[in-house]
């Protein structure tokens, strides 16, 4: 009998007051469990603290990265390319001009005017200089400028097969 005792007497020894105080009110006994807490010791190198790359990056190069990762890089130069248009035309210029579409490598932009078109095939190495320099990715390899859109005798409700008017003005 004094064997029981002295290993209860060992257990409520070795557990906390608050945990023996516990089990004394709810008419338990303290089992010879120990209740000290052991450290979980990990070998997953990937989530310790301290290590190289587990610090935060700044957003951009996250963002550059992710855009790599993903295959975005091409897409997003060319719709910047469209987006940029006043700082890589100029301001001046981007108020007469706007780029419509990129296909195949050809950028195609509509100008107010045909004068404001005419000019701008002046600056078309420029233009496609700068591009070439920012957005690399965008692969633009050359520059169509057009004109406003004109009225057309070949489309509408009233249009009659044939080769249409010619030089019916004078």
């Amino acid at each position: 009998m004094t064997d029981i005792s002295d290993n209860l007497a060992a257990a409520a020894s070795d557990t906390p007051e608050t945990v023996a105080t516990y089990l004394r009110l709810r008419g338990l006994q303290p089992s010879s469990k120990n209740w000290k807490r052991k450290r979980r010791i990990s070998t997953d190198d990937d989530n310790a603290p301290f290590t190289p790359g587990r610090d935060p990056g700044p957003l951009g190069a996250v963002l550059d990265k992710l855009t790599r990762d993903s295959g975005w890089e091409a897409a997003l130069a060319r719709e910047n390319v469209v987006l940029q248009w006043d700082e890589l035309a100029g301001a001046d210029t981007a108020k007469h001009s706007e780029p419509v579409s990129l296909e195949r490598g050809l950028l195609t932009v509509k100008c107010d005017s045909t004068a404001w078109a005419k000019n701008l095939q002046y600056m078309r190495a420029t233009i496609l200089t700068e591009i070439g320099r920012r957005y690399p990715d965008a692969g633009v390899q050359n520059l169509r400028f057009i004109g406003p859109d004109v009225p057309s005798w070949k489309w509408g409700p009233r249009v009659v097969p044939g080769r249409g008017p010619r030089d019916t003005y004078g």
